[in-house]
């Protein structure tokens, strides 16, 4: 099994993305060690939040909760209990299997990561100054701090583990080779134009039309490991399979 890291004595604990892959590496060789070995996507991350991490997850109107209408997920620490916001429910919304399913790794990611400093310091106490059903802490689209990049990263090597991907990528791709923007180039029409009537819309700027030609093409991974495209985008760029240009070899 993995050696579990040793996370910072600071107030924020920090971590290098190594460190962060290791544990979900841990959790998953956990998870497998206790319940069943997960050779295949997808990661049984519901399992492994109310089996393994014996956390209770419910749907909640995250806005009449908390006030504020960007509010995915929240921790209530001392409860082992875990919020989603109704609207990700894929039962109700089967379009958002894959944000709902980022949502549970990422607050398994702050459950593992960050338990320790949610149970000394209730966080952002101000959004529920009388109530009862105070959580330790919320996770907002727009919070860019680095807890939440931690718990994003976390979620990303959670639902798709580096071996996976390559493995599922070579099933898919026939060989290892990433996949460049400028060989998608040729049918960036065509896929603009998928893209436009599956979306409703895009942005016209030039990094979202880059990220938009990559969630197209890696939308089939996607799809097996019930992840957004968006999410297989980053977490491919991230492995180096999803390339924005070719590096020049020693003989060009």
């Amino acid at each position: 099994m993995p050696r579990r890291p040793s996370a910072s004595t600071r107030r924020e604990p920090y971590f290098t993305k190594r460190q962060l892959e290791d544990e979900a590496a841990v959790l998953l060789a956990e998870y497998g060690r206790d319940f069943e070995a997960v050779i295949e996507p997808p990661v049984p991350i519901d399992e492994i939040i109310e089996l393994h991490l014996k956390l209770t997850f419910e749907f909640r109107d995250m806005r009449s909760l908390f006030g504020v209408g960007d509010v995915h997920g929240a921790l209530w620490v001392n409860e082992n209990r875990v919020g989603v916001d109704q609207s990700l429910d894929p039962d109700e919304n089967p379009a958002k299997l894959g944000r709902f399913r980022f949502t549970l790794a990422h607050e398994a990611g702050h459950w593992r990561l960050h338990r320790t400093l949610f149970q000394r310091h209730a966080n952002q106490p101000s959004l529920l100054p009388e109530a009862d059903d105070r959580a330790n802490y919320i996770c907002r689209s727009s919070d860019t701090s680095p807890l939440e990049w931690q718990a994003n990263y976390f979620a990303a090597a959670l639902l798709m583990p580096r071996e996976l991907v390559l493995q599922e990528w070579d099933k898919w791709r026939g060989n290892l080779d990433p996949i460049y923007l400028d060989d998608l180039r040729p049918r960036q029409q065509e896929i603009i134009t998928s893209e436009l009537l599956r979306r409703g819309g895009l942005s016209m700027g030039e990094d979202s039309i880059n990220n938009t030609l990559f969630e197209h093409a890696c939308r089939p991974l996607a799809e097996t490991f019930e992840v957004s495209a968006e999410a297989m985008r980053i977490r491919l760029e991230n492995l180096k399979l999803l390339c924005h240009r070719k590096e020049p070899s020693l003989f060009e």
